[in-house]
């Protein structure tokens, strides 16, 4: 039996990881530690709040006194550490929350470990207990098209305060596991998707903005490239490096399907155009969305001046846990979509109470509102289907 404690447990990974983490281990103590910032929830795990083995603790991460009591009191042997500032263009508007959060909050983490599982580590089993770090495609900066994807070993060249923050963190981790023995292992994943998904992100901001008839806003010419891995696989794989990972061993967790951003927001669009189709009551429940058989989402689409300094391509070579690990994903593309769409269109409160806050129409005004059109086909499109341009 293990004693889990999750950082950034109400937010997107981390919600989806506990759901999956407790439907494979039901005795497992699970403890979620979230801040509740903007992106997490504490709804999202309305679902285990009742039962004993698990615990909630609204908390800061840098915070290193609470940390160290939760430690010691619940006797933790794995922290699996999701909890950080994770969107680009907020970095880059306000880079300070990232620093502290994905920085400083993992030091403290790192720290407050240390002086629980050192200083009872006689008694508890040092190497028994496991810290996870959570990491990003990011840290390895932006590829040429023709370039080999980024392993393990590959030089860090983050771009981006956010991508920079957590190069900083991957450093950190791995210092601890060399200078003070603690067994840690890390983890740089592609871009997740699914369920739960703050709709700020391209794939849940795709599909809330149809869902709305909102116009979707496409960053420059919307070529850039990004691999793609459905949460459920992330958590997965997550699930074979705590059972079998080295420590000191950091594992790159990719989804075998690099695609160009255009093409995922089309996928998109298709997706939710035959399911108004085949569902002709959603038309009841999403009355803006545009008529699938004489207008079609991707009429929404819109090309906005792109954020500075976009990376154009990333990719990670995962076959250090497909050959250590026997990992490989299971979902496809298509079907991880297919799954994400069904998901959103089920759960429309969930993201409409969201989308209701200030916090996210101000971003998003903030964001996307003061971003010049470029000339494009698409604003032709917009303007003759008589779409609303409310972003």
């Amino acid at each position: 039996m293990r004693r889990l404690l999750v950082t950034g447990g109400a937010g997107f990974i981390g919600t989806n990881f506990v759901h999956y983490w407790r439907s494979g281990h039901p005795q497992d103590l699970i403890v979620v530690l979230d801040a509740l910032t903007y992106a997490g929830n504490r709804a999202n795990l309305a679902a285990f709040e009742s039962e004993p083995n698990f615990r909630f603790v609204r908390g800061d991460i840098c915070d290193r006194s609470l940390i160290e009591e939760v430690l010691s009191s619940e006797a933790i042997d794995t922290v699996v550490h999701f909890a950080a500032e994770s969107h680009v263009d907020r970095s880059i508007v306000s880079p300070d929350a990232f620093i502290r959060t994905n920085v400083v909050g993992t030091h403290s983490l790192l720290e407050s470990a240390r002086a629980v599982w050192l200083s009872e580590g006689a008694s508890n089993g040092l190497d028994l207990c496991r810290f996870h770090h959570v990491s990003t495609d990011e840290v390895f900066g932006s590829l040429e098209s023709q370039a080999s994807p980024s392993t393990e070993d590959s030089h860090l060249r983050p771009t981006s305060p956010y991508a920079a923050s957590k190069a900083a963190a991957d450093l950190l981790v791995r210092s601890y596991g060399h200078t003070y023995g603690l067994q840690v292992t890390s983890s740089n994943c592609s871009n997740n998707y699914g369920p739960f998904q703050f709709p700020e992100k391209l794939i849940a901001l795709t599909i809330v903005s149809v869902l709305q008839g909102r116009s979707i806003p496409i960053y420059g010419d919307g070529m850039q490239v990004r691999d793609w891995l459905y949460v459920i696989d992330h958590c997965r794989a997550l699930e074979r490096i705590l059972d079998s990972g080295r420590p000191g061993i950091s594992y790159n967790i990719g989804g075998w399907a690099p695609r160009i951003n255009l093409d995922i927001v089309r996928l998109l669009c298709d997706l939710l155009d035959v399911a108004f189709v085949r569902q002709p009551s959603l038309r009841d429940r999403f009355p803006d969305a545009p008529p699938a058989r004489s207008t079609p989402s991707s009429s929404l689409m819109r090309h906005v001046s792109d954020r500075p300094a976009h990376d154009r391509r990333y990719a990670l070579d995962p076959r250090r846990i497909a050959s250590e690990l026997r990992f490989q994903p299971e979902f496809t593309i298509e079907e991880g979509l297919y799954q994400t769409v069904q998901w959103y269109l089920n759960n429309d409160a969930w993201w409409r109470a969201i989308l209701t806050h200030h916090q996210y129409s101000d971003w998003i005004a903030t964001n996307y509102g003061s971003r010049p059109r470029p000339g494009t086909p698409t604003d032709g499109m917009l303007a003759s289907a008589g779409v609303r341009d409310t972003t």
